[in-house]
């Protein structure tokens, strides 16, 4: 069994304790693990474990984190074989090939990040297939007008960023136009939820042109009125924390100048995830509404929180 941090127990006297893998080993331990049984097991493609959960996988490689390569090889193949993402083995009611063709790609791109996906027509195959998705005004609409996105369906302005950010992997000179379109629509998006505000405020980054700034002072605003006084943030300015939104807060906050303001909103909502955290590394899933059971959205839960812990550790 794979296990990132090998301890071997000393057996000579007074021979230093143990030390025990940090929250991010246990983690991408979990996800490890996780990712290849699925397909394993079902024989399908999944958004849940070859987009999002392996997604983070890939973004830790890119980090230099260890990962075992048997992790992610049977996932890196099949997603550098887009022509078949629409026949992915998954084809039930709850099967979304839009948002699946969005997830696979990020993925996509983020492998050829990491330097484990070596064909470049394969992203280029696979960025066309998200160009040819996105609405004539700008995002990319994956959920009904009015309905919050989740750990796996993610919202349209967190798959407009997606879909964006793998575009801009393929070569930006090739759908600038695409990509105008979404930063135009980011810029005057509606971000009245916490969601939506910090999936904004993700996808405008370090932007500062006029309407980033007026629009990335909105999101802020939005997630100081979001923040209980013990940190976290739920989907509404009202809620109470869940993982997936605290985790996105955090993704979106690291990319912004890092006021005093921005870093104890990262420090409590670190502590927020870590308190959180089970023992097998995993989170809680987050569904819509709260409480429900759902392995797909765990999955995806326990990506997102990844993903935001790897973006926020020092």
């Amino acid at each position: 069994m794979f296990t990132l941090s090998l301890v071997l127990l000393a057996t000579s006297p007074g021979a230093a304790p143990p030390v025990p893998p940090t929250p991010e080993e246990r983690a991408l331990a979990y996800l490890a693990r996780e990712v290849p049984r699925w397909h394993r097991e079902n024989r399908c493609h999944s958004c849940h474990h070859n987009g999002d959960a392996a997604r983070a996988l890939y973004a830790a490689v890119r980090l230099g984190r260890p990962v075992p390569p048997g992790a992610l090889a049977e996932t890196t193949a099949w997603l550098q074989r887009p022509a078949g993402w629409d026949r992915n083995g998954g084809d039930g009611p709850f099967s979304d090939k839009k948002l699946a063709r969005l997830q696979f790609a990020a993925a996509l791109a983020e492998a050829r990040d990491a330097g484990l996906a070596k064909d470049e027509r394969a992203l280029q195959h696979a960025a066309r297939l998200v160009a040819e998705l996105q609405d004539k005004d700008g995002p990319w609409r994956v959920v009904p007008a009015g309905t919050l996105g989740s750990p796996t369906t993610h919202g349209t302005a967190l798959a407009t960023h997606l879909a964006r950010r793998t575009l801009q992997r393929a070569g930006a000179g090739r759908y600038k136009e695409a990509v105008a379109k979404a930063d135009a629509w980011l810029r005057k998006a509606p971000v009245d939820t916490v969601l939506d505000a910090a999936a904004v405020l993700l996808a405008l980054g370090k932007a500062s042109d006029a309407g980033a700034v007026a629009q990335k002072r909105r999101c802020l605003e939005r997630l100081r009125k979001g923040e209980p006084r013990d940190g976290g943030w739920g989907p509404y300015v009202s809620s109470s924390p869940e993982v997936f939104d605290t985790a996105l807060v955090l993704l979106a906050l690291a990319g912004q100048e890092q006021t005093a303001e921005v870093r104890a909103w990262t420090r409590r909502g670190r502590a927020t995830l870590l308190a959180a955290q089970e023992k097998d590394g995993s989170w809680t899933e987050t569904t819509r509404p709260s409480g429900a059971e759902s392995y797909a959205q765990r999955l995806s839960t326990s990506a997102w929180a990844t993903l935001a812990l790897l973006a926020t550790c020092k």
